[in-house]
């Protein structure tokens, strides 16, 4: 578990997972709402160089945000669907063909429809309002860097 102090312990959080996955990976992010799952994915689209985070937004509206060209990471928030089918509408299983990282927030709301083989992040807020537990599961290397936020 890694515990985050600020915005800026999230983001390096996730650069730290960034560096840490191989080229093609499916990443969930779970939390409430304004837990920091935007700003964990700040770090990793930095980290892999295809943008800067005051690129990165909630794709809560668009549902899927591109970065890189062609692109190594998708963010993509379910926010806001209901049912599988309208995510099934989106096109996962090409965008999980891809050689990308895909980080997908409330994934963990359509389990059916997410590949069995994906890292899971939980980030949850403690009793202080900058401070953030962050839990990552499924782990497919044997990396140890991510013992602390860096």
């Amino acid at each position: 578990m890694l515990y985050s102090r600020s915005e800026q312990e999230t983001i390096d959080a996730g650069s730290a997972l960034a560096r840490s996955l191989p080229s093609r990976a499916v990443v969930l992010l779970i939390g409430n709402l304004g837990a920091g799952k935007t700003t964990f994915t700040k770090g990793m689209v930095e980290e892999l160089g295809v943008g800067s985070a005051d690129e990165v937004s909630s794709p809560t509206f668009p549902l899927i945000h591109e970065y890189g060209d062609p692109p190594k990471l998708y963010h993509i928030d379910l926010y806001r669907l209901e049912e599988a089918r309208e995510v099934a509408s989106l096109g996962l299983d090409e965008i999980f063909d891809r050689d990308a990282i895909v980080v997908i927030e409330w994934g963990e709301r359509f389990p059916q429809l997410m590949p069995a083989k994906r890292v899971e992040v939980r980030i949850t807020y403690v009793d202080d309002e900058d401070a953030r537990n962050i839990t990552i599961t499924n782990l497919p290397l044997t990396n140890t860097s991510l013992q602390s936020v860096p």
